[in-house]
């Protein structure tokens, strides 16, 4: 705000913090880039902007994955050589770790790493300014891994960074399912959701900053359960609801999903909403009822099959993308090719896939019959082969089709534009910047190895 003196001649403003450099490099999931995002906006207010590099930054933020086969040793790697660029900044740097590594194995990390400033868990984020001056006043290490009795957003400030034409909104964090090969119940908590107040304002800030498709995100999205502004409880399709009717708004998508969650309210939004988009990502991990129940899935894979049968019959179009992980404790070659069959029944645009990696402190890590490694690679490279085809196969079968598409931002080459179909594929025309934050129809033309490529068959889409 602007002011004047007791005279009213001398305009002033309120003093503002000196500028300083923060870089913060994301692992992982889309949750942990909306996470970096905030820690961004909580740290705006002391005078901490942006900076593309680390080099030459004043804070530095690691935030961590933990989902994946060695990610500690990464994080140390890593870590490895920020300790040089502090060095060399003679302590101006402040380097902190974030995310599921830190809440995991906090005390290890400054045990290992007592060059480290900060280590703070997922739920702490929003401390981070009393943490950096905590770590100033104390010249030692702050470590915030403790699970907070307050909600973090509540306490997360209301302005934000625009995120651009395609925006995550955090609705649900947590997990209470407890699949055995899974550390997210104990690194992210137990499954806690946001009102739907808070998430229909943070949406309609993120429009009023351009962008056009919101992914509303969640350890397991469709358990979400707020509290509804009539002051009813609403599930995710409610809530999906409530999105589209927002002004502004072009696209909804939402992620990840557990089956067990995928209630007829929901399925019924996919039924009723264009704007929902037509691909669902639905992990369904195994294709043996043998190991999902060694998973603790607490479903089959033919509650699977009659789930995604239920959502292709009420959303004709719809694509599927799934995680698979192969060899799971006590995964027989009988086991594997259940899910290779699953695989062919259900056919899916997309697909990740990841070898089973032992994470300490869960079920299946000390579990008999472990899998060899030469075995988990047979089965991957095979698998992976077969839902590369299923791509291919789908990707291919949208040429000569008009597409609708969101376009994003410019493309490698001049005169390009990319963005993305309901499907979620890069597609790139050549076409004017004037383009960026539309959505128009494309014929596609080509399939490129990583994206399809087409031309404009209609100056705008109808209404």
């Amino acid at each position: 705000m602007t002011g004047t003196d007791q005279a009213g001649s001398i305009p002033r403003t309120s003093p503002l913090p000196a500028r300083k450099r923060l870089h913060v490099i994301t692992w992982g999931c889309q949750m942990n880039v909306y996470d970096s995002a905030r820690m961004s906006d909580v740290l705006a207010p002391l005078g901490y902007a942006p900076s593309d590099t680390p080099e030459g930054a004043d804070m530095v933020i690691l935030n961590t994955c933990h989902i994946r086969d060695k990610a500690a040793e990464k994080v140390f790697s890593e870590l490895g050589r920020l300790r040089r660029l502090k060095d060399a900044s003679q302590g101006r740097m402040i380097l902190a770790v974030a995310g599921c590594v830190a809440q995991a194995e906090g005390r290890e990390i400054l045990a290992r790493a007592p060059y480290v400033d900060i280590v703070l868990g997922p739920q702490t984020y929003h401390r981070l300014p009393e943490m950096v001056a905590q770590a100033a006043r104390a010249g030692g290490a702050v470590i915030e891994t403790d699970f907070p009795a307050e909600d973090k957003f509540d306490h997360l400030p209301e302005q934000s960074a625009p995120q651009g034409v395609t925006a995550f909104l955090t609705v649900q964090e947590g997990c209470d399912k407890f699949c055995s090969f899974c550390v997210v119940p104990y690194t992210r908590g137990a499954e806690q959701s946001r009102s739907a107040a808070t998430i229909l304002t943070e949406a309609r800030r993120l429009i009023a900053q351009g962008s056009r498709e919101i992914t509303l995100l969640g350890q397991n999205v469709n358990a979400w359960h707020g509290a509804a502004p009539d002051g009813a409880t609403w599930g995710l399709g409610r809530l999906l609801r409530a999105m589209a009717e927002l002004p502004g708004l072009a696209r909804l998508r939402y992620a990840t999903s557990h089956p067990r969650d995928m209630d007829d309210a929901l399925i019924e939004a996919h039924r009723d909403l264009p704007m929902l988009m037509p691909f669902l990502h639905l992990p369904v991990q195994s294709g043996s009822d043998r190991i999902l129940a060694a998973m603790n899935r607490k479903h089959t894979a033919d509650d699977y099959r009659r789930l995604t049968d239920r959502l292709r019959d009420s959303r004709p179009g719809l694509a599927l993308s799934s995680d698979f992980i192969v060899g799971h404790p006590g995964e027989s070659d009988a086991d594997f090719e259940a899910t290779m069959a699953l695989v062919r029944d259900v056919g899916f645009a997309q697909a990740y896939s990841f070898k089973y990696s032992q994470r300490p402190g869960t079920p299946a890590a000390g579990a008999p019959g472990q899998v060899p490694e030469a075995e988990k690679d047979r089965r991957l490279q095979a698998l992976q082969a077969l839902l590369r085809e299923q791509q291919a196969r789908f990707n291919a079968a949208c040429v000569g089709s008009a597409m609708d598409v969101l376009f994003t931002g410019l493309g490698r080459h001049p005169g390009q534009i990319v963005g993305r179909s309901q499907y979620l594929q890069p597609i790139h025309i050549t076409g004017s910047v004037s383009l960026i934050g539309e959505e128009r129809a494309v014929r596609i033309r080509d399939v490129h190895p990583n994206s399809l490529s087409g031309t404009l068959v209609q100056e705008r889409l109808s209404a």
